[in-house]
């Protein structure tokens, strides 16, 4: 039984989102539709905003994402022809992966050749993405909204960086982490070497590389701004995406979903998936506010799709109170046999902490969850009955509900 999520507000605009002083609303850009319900303020960006997905038009429109709001489970089969995993590095001293010049120049040089752009033709929509090489026996890392368009049907172009088109096929995707492997007949491919998202800094140097608006091999940097952010992207409660973000200033728009966000030994940090775009018009594009998903959550996703063509979401074992507007998230029923009802929680408590970071409501319980692997254990701090405690909670996972 999977833990119940946030409900998907309607679509709105303007409609509310995060960081500065005023408080801001994010919801897909649906000028028709009503204002939501008052909610509780969070600081945020001066002005109304909108978080977006990624993925470029080529005919049709391409999918917004947006919202505080929760994604559902895994999917997908497709045979698992492995290889040894991706290499992963710590950014700290000591680490292999070579040091470049330092320059974005060399970066790019070294980096581009494992990037691709991904072309998605369903039956009615078709779009574009980008996406990067993880084993060199042909699996691809992307974004769950750049191939969703194929999902009942259709074809994927993998076009390389030097011209070179293959058709490709969906391994696997978890739309609840927005991540999908892609697979093409290929061998011999080079490929990108995964970064530890745990060691980035606010202020490190960030580079992006993908395709926007279908101009594949562009190349933008500037830095990490943010960590930890809690970005909820989805139109519908059955494509939601619960992120906890890698923010950055390095320009990205659509169609650099997919994409590699680098540091500055050309590692990856995070898959580029979502903007923050001033609602005006209807226009979305950088305003020096992106998203991408930790590359070791991504990992962890890879590697079991890879295997499996399924991959798991860890759940605490509660279901959620969502009137609640105070500090924290109340828990209004626990699973049995969960990992909550273990750790001896009960319906009223207020979680108020998760390994130290505070949990202002719902979502960010979701978005910190999620960071998490199944059967980690997190320590909660919660309140019951006006007193503090703290429990450790063993996480379990969505596999039996699917």
């Amino acid at each position: 039984m999977s833990d119940p999520l946030p409900p998907h507000d309607p679509p709105v605009y303007p409609g509310p989102l995060s960081p500065a002083p005023a408080p801001v609303t994010v919801a897909p850009f649906v000028p028709t539709s009503p204002p939501p319900a008052p909610r509780r303020a969070r600081p945020g960006v001066l002005g109304t905003v909108l978080i977006a997905a990624l993925v470029a038009a080529v005919v049709g429109s391409f999918a917004g994402l947006a919202g505080y709001v929760v994604g559902r489970g895994i999917d997908s089969s497709a045979g698992a022809e492995t290889s040894a995993p991706a290499t992963v590095v710590s950014n700290g001293a000591g680490s292999a992966l070579p040091l470049v010049d330092g320059s974005v120049a060399e970066i790019a040089a070294s980096t581009l050749p494992a990037v691709v752009s991904i072309l998605a033709e369903g039956k009615t929509e078709s779009g574009s993405g980008s996406g990067f090489v993880i084993r060199p026996n042909g699996y691809l890392l992307t974004n769950n909204h750049v191939v969703d368009l194929v999902a009942d049907g259709g074809t994927l172009t993998v076009v390389f960086n030097d011209g070179e088109r293959v058709e490709g096929e969906v391994v696997g995707t978890n739309p609840s982490y927005d991540v999908a492997v892609v697979k093409v007949d290929r061998r011999g491919l080079p490929t990108v070497t995964l970064g530890d998202s745990e060691a980035v800094r606010v202020g490190d140097v960030a580079i992006a590389i993908g395709a926007p608006l279908g101009l594949d091999g562009t190349v933008t940097s500037g830095i990490i701004s943010a960590l930890d952010r809690p970005v909820t992207a989805g139109q519908q409660q059955a494509d939601l995406s619960y992120i906890n973000a890698i923010q950055t200033d390095a320009a990205i728009n659509p169609g650099n979903s997919g994409g590699p966000l680098l540091d500055a030994r050309g590692a990856v940090i995070g898959i580029n998936s979502a903007i923050a775009s001033l609602a005006i018009g209807g226009e979305v594009g950088s305003i020096g506010l992106g998203f991408a998903i930790p590359s070791n959550s991504a990992k962890r996703i890879a590697d079991e799709l890879i295997a499996t063509g399924r991959s798991r979401t860890p759940l605490m074992g509660v279901q959620l109170d969502m009137t609640y507007s105070d500090r924290g998230a109340r828990v209004e029923t626990v699973t049995r046999g969960s990992g909550a009802e273990v750790a001896g929680f009960k319906s009223g408590d207020v979680i108020i902490a998760v390994n130290g970071r505070v949990i202002d409501d719902a979502t960010e319980l979701v978005v910190t969850v999620r960071s998490y692997a199944p059967g980690e254990t997190i320590k909660v701090d919660y309140e019951r009955d006006g007193q503090e405690k703290s429990a450790d909670l063993v996480l379990g996972d969505d596999s039996t509900s699917n």
